[in-house]
């Protein structure tokens, strides 16, 4: 088969080096990659959202399936226009991807079938928004609608930041058209983990359980960031835990979707906050992690080209699908100033010193004049494997000194809580 991976950062290069292990594959492109999908696959200057290219290539390169990493190609309808042409594509359509590109319809769905969540209010009003929050009790959510990167939630801790949250996104635009409709939520208490699946619009099977760290420092401090470190599986989400997640959450979302007339195909992303009541929804993604997909993919056993096409094809019920016992901790090398403002450029050395076995799979890099250089805020992730999560974070804690750029940063305490 040939293959085309949508999208440039750590999630496309752990995709792209996962569907290359696969006796099924024998060539890949990626849209438009980074220096780490360069080594292993033929890299297309096609930005991920112009629609019309990516499919004229796919035409072109007679690809036979079409993989799509981020939420904004799935959103503006990548999936459906591929169909269109009769190429497949794992993902869902524009319409199955609303559960992530619009808060409030994923909201609207969970208060009319039923499924646990935060209590929240909608406003298209900057004026109705800051009287309802001048009311609330504090901590606070305040969400974009639309999509904003990884960055749209803001866990307001006081009400003057919750105010704030509220004038960047309504009035100052930090999130363009995202933020003509804001959801203020009650802030859930409770240990965050995340929990992903395959699902054909039928049938839903989990994968192994993943716990992500969305702040930019230690101990949880500073801005919301994409993501800086993941481990998997999750201590957090024991198997009670997680079919209950899966009884409650997953398959009646599924079901509320195919209901709704939007069967929902790929990989549904489950933020949760395993609370007192038990397991309530933070939010919702249409496409893999990051940085999930670079701990869970190495841990996949079956073949990943097997899973993809019985999604597509509607028969992941019948497609077996095994998981390695062990465990992997990634941690994410940032740009220093990230994820505000940063420099990118700088060399980067000593990816030829790590141990063999380790994985570095590259998000904002680039080459220049065969240098791997810097291209962006988040820049590597760095995984570890091991028979449990403390071995792996030992092992990558050692490791990670090897590698270094001007300016990099990483969080220190990732998957410290397993230790």
């Amino acid at each position: 088969m040939k293959v085309m991976v949508v999208g440039g950062g750590a999630r496309e290069h752990t995709l792209t080096w996962k569907l290359s292990r696969s006796k099924k594959v024998k060539e890949i492109y990626v849209a438009p990659g980074n220096a780490g999908t360069a080594q292993i696959a033929i890299n297309l200057d096609i930005s991920p959202t112009n629609l019309d290219a990516l499919a004229r290539a796919a035409k072109d390169n007679k690809v036979d399936l079409v993989v799509v990493g981020p939420e904004s190609p799935l959103a503006a309808g990548i999936v459906d226009k591929l169909q269109s042409l009769g190429i497949p594509a794992f993902g869902p359509t524009k319409e199955g991807a609303l559960i992530e590109s619009s808060k409030v319809f994923a909201k609207r769905l969970m208060h009319k079938y039923g499924i646990p969540c935060a209590k929240d209010a909608v406003f298209s009003s900057f004026k109705e928004a800051e009287a309802y929050i001048k009311k609330q009790s504090i901590p606070l959510v305040i969400k974009a609608d639309g999509l904003a990167a990884g960055k749209g939630a803001i866990v307001a801790q006081s009400r003057d930041e919750a105010l704030k949250a509220l004038y960047d996104i309504m009035e100052k635009r930090v999130f363009g058209d995202a933020g003509n409709q804001v959801l203020v939520e009650e802030c859930l208490v409770g240990r965050e983990t995340s929990l992903l699946a395959f699902t054909d619009g039928k049938t839903v099977v989990p994968m192994v359980s993943a716990r992500d760290y969305k702040r930019v420092f230690d101990k949880d401090m500073g801005p919301n960031t994409g993501g800086m470190g993941c481990y998997s599986p999750s201590g957090f989400l024991d198997k009670e835990s997680s079919n209950k997640a899966i009884k409650t959450i997953v398959e009646p979302v599924v079901k509320a979707m195919a209901k709704e007339g939007k069967p929902y195909k790929g990989v549904l992303y489950t933020g949760l906050m395993l609370t007192a009541e038990g397991p309530k929804v933070l939010e919702f993604n249409a496409r893999f992690g990051d940085p999930e997909t670079q701990v869970q993919l190495p841990l996949l056993k079956s073949d990943l080209v097997d899973m993809m096409m019985s999604v597509i094809d509607g028969n992941l019920a019948r497609t077996k699908v095994e998981w390695d016992s062990g465990a992997c901790v990634g941690v994410v090398m940032a740009s220093g100033g990230y994820p505000s403002n940063y420099k990118q450029g700088f060399p980067i050395t000593g990816l030829d010193r790590i141990d063999s076995d380790m994985l570095v799979f590259h998000a904002g890099t680039k080459l220049d004049g065969g240098k791997i250089c810097t291209a962006g805020g988040r820049v590597l992730t760095v995984v570890a494997a091991g028979k449990t999560v403390a071995e792996a974070r030992e092992r990558v804690y050692l490791n990670l000194p090897c590698i270094s750029f001007e300016g990099c940063h990483y969080r220190k305490d990732i998957a410290a809580e397993e230790e």
